[in-house]
C-alpha cells in the first residue's frame, strides 16, 4: 500500500530544508538569526510551519519606511551583471534592482569588496539547490560551522544583515521583513530554475551573505526567500556544482554606476 503525505507536509520540509539545523553538525543555512542570539535548534519542520504560519497578505507586509537601518544599506537602482567563475567556468547573473533593490545592491556591494572570491558551496543538493556564500568557508578548520557564518562589515566589526524583501506581482515597492502567502498573489521575482536567492535562518531579517542558485523550479519557497536575479548563461555550470567547488571569483561587468552605497 502506498503512503499518502499530504502535499503541504511535503512543501514544510523543502522550505525547512532552507533553515538552520544547528544541531545536526551539518548546518543547512544562512546564518544566526541576530548578531547576539544562538544558532536556531528548532526542528526544520516546525521551524517551516512556523514561517508558514506568519505568512502574511500584501497589505499587512511592512514598507521600507518601517524597516530600521534601510537607509544605511546599499541599493541597486536598476540592473547589473555578474560574473562569477566556479572552476574555471563562467556564470553570467543578471541582478534585479527594480524588483529586490537591497537584495540584490547588498550581493553587488560584496562582490565589489571580493567577499565571494575563494567561497565554496557548502551544501549541494541534487533537484533542490546549490548553496554558497559562507564566509567561514575559507578556513580549512570551519567545516563543521559551514552555513552559519555572516558577512562581517569591516566598518561596522558587527555582522551585516537584510531584510526579507519580497515584491508582489504589480506592486509598486517590495514589501520587507514578513513572509506572505505567495499562493494567493504571486512575486515578480519567482523560484524558477537559475534563480538566484538569499539564504537565511528562521528570522525573517536574517540573510547576509549566503546565496542559492535553483536547480530546479521551486514554487513553494516563494514568499520565504528572497530571489534577486537569475543566470543568463552558464547553468551548465551550475547544474555541475558539487559540495566544495570553490568560487575563483565574481565581479560586476554591467551596471556597477547603478550601485547606491548606504549610509
Amino acid at each position: 500500500m502506498r503512503l499518502k503525505i499530504p502535499k503541504f507536509i511535503v512543501a514544510f520540509v523543502i522550505v525547512g530544508m532552507l533553515l538552520i539545523s544547528g544541531c545536526t553538525g551539518q548546518p543547512v543555512a544562512s546564518n544566526t538569526a541576530s548578531p547576539n542570539s544562538p544558532v536556531a535548534e528548532t526542528p526544520a519542520e516546525t521551524t517551516a510551519a512556523q514561517a508558514t504560519n506568519e505568512a502574511t497578505s500584501v497589505s499587512e507586509t511592512t514598507t521600507s519606511e518601517g524597516v530600521s537601518g534601510m537607509k544605511d544599506l546599499a541599493r541597486l537602482e536598476g540592473k547589473a551583471t555578474v560574473v562569477m567563475t566556479v572552476k574555471g567556468s563562467p556564470i553570467t547573473i543578471e541582478l534585479d534592482g527594480t524588483n529586490a533593490p537591497i537584495t540584490a545592491g547588498n550581493f553587488v556591494d560584496l562582490v565589489q569588496q571580493g567577499v565571494y572570491d575563494g567561497l565554496v558551496f557548502h551544501r549541494v543538493i541534487p533537484e533542490f539547490v546549490a548553496q554558497g556564500g559562507d564566509p567561514q568557508s575559507k578556513d580549512p578548520g570551519a567545516a563543521a560551522r559551514l552555513g552559519t557564518g555572516s558577512f562581517i562589515d569591516p566598518k561596522t566589526n558587527q555582522p551585516r544583515y537584510i531584510p526579507l524583501e519580497i515584491k508582489p506581482k504589480g506592486a509598486s515597492n517590495p514589501t520587507y521583513s514578513k513572509p506572505f502567502d505567495a499562493t494567493a498573489q504571486p512575486v515578480e521575482l519567482a523560484h524558477k530554475v537559475g534563480a538566484i536567492a538569499m539564504a537565511r535562518s528562521g528570522m525573517p531579517d536574517s540573510a547576509s551573505s549566503q546565496f542559492y542558485f535553483a536547480l530546479v523550479d521551486l514554487p513553494s519557497l516563494d514568499g520565504s526567500y528572497a530571489v534577486f536575479g537569475n543566470v543568463k548563461q552558464g547553468m551548465d555550470v551550475v547544474a555541475k556544482i558539487q559540495q566544495g567547488d570553490k568560487i575563483d571569483s565574481a565581479k560586476v561587468t554591467q551596471g556597477a554606476e547603478n550601485l547606491k552605497k548606504g549610509g
